[in-house]
């Protein structure tokens, strides 16, 4: 079993990774989103959809939501989020699915891909495999925003360990290191908590902007800007995020 097939892992840290915070901040995520990519409106696929906090606040803003991801941890929690707001529940569809399998071609006006949710394969066929799942599933106008850390943040900030006080009364110990001659980070995060301590090992490529850009460029897209943050900041050495804007036409 692959790390990311493990629903134990999200149970684990779901509150590290889904915070309050995080569903708060969602709505002006997705206000973002649409200013940068100009998709107000239609269908949306969100892959890797997590407990489903911006695919709630695209059916608010009136798109028909696909989204989609592999854990019935995640999905379950989706479906509870959508559960609270009235009439929401109709617009979306919630998928149990892996993102190297899911393609519905010609469907999606835009597609967003969040959160570092690419970059999971030890394979970079494999990482090519989902950017052509979702270039078939776009329209011809359709429009792909990937949001991920970005290597040359990582290197700029790069910490041997980090130690995180969560709100629980817990606390995450985040142990990185570097393999495959910088295109992978491999992570061992440890919950301490009452006296018990739970450790998982993860490894996922890290991708730089001028790699990432590339790639989607190969791919079949034809035009891919890349920013420093959702607002639309520049990709520079103060960048926060590496954010991808790829449209499927010139």
């Amino acid at each position: 079993m692959e790390w990311f097939e493990n629903d134990e892992f999200w149970q684990g840290f779901y509150s590290f990774m889904f915070s309050p915070e995080r569903f708060a901040a969602a709505k002006e995520e997705v206000n973002h989103i649409m200013a940068l990519t100009q998709v107000n409106g239609g269908s949306v696929l969100d892959l890797c959809c997590g407990p489903g906090r911006h695919a709630v606040e695209f059916a608010h803003s009136g798109f028909q939501v696909t989204g989609v991801d592999r854990s019935p941890f995640l999905l379950e929690k989706a479906r509870g989020h959508a559960a609270q707001f009235a009439g929401i529940a109709s617009s979306i569809e919630w998928v149990r699915d892996d993102m190297r399998s899911f393609v519905r071609p010609g469907t999606f006006d835009l597609a967003c891909n969040l959160f570092t949710s690419f970059g999971y394969f030890k394979e970079e066929d494999e990482d090519l495999t989902v950017l052509r799942n979702i270039h078939r599933s776009l329209k011809d106008k359709g429009v792909l925003i990937i949001d991920v850390l970005g290597k040359e943040k990582l290197a700029r900030t790069w910490q041997h360990a980090i130690c995180t006080p969560l709100a629980d009364g817990s606390l995450l110990l985040q142990r990185p290191q570097l393999r495959s001659d910088w295109s992978r980070i491999f992570s061992e995060w440890t919950l301490i908590k009452d006296g018990h301590t739970c450790t998982f090992n993860f490894e996922h490529t890290v991708y730089s902007g001028r790699e990432l850009k590339d790639r989607l460029l190969n791919i079949g897209f034809k035009r891919v800007q890349l920013y420093g943050d959702l607002q639309g900041g520049s990709y520079g050495l103060d960048a926060a995020r590496l954010i991808a804007v790829a449209c499927k036409t010139a």
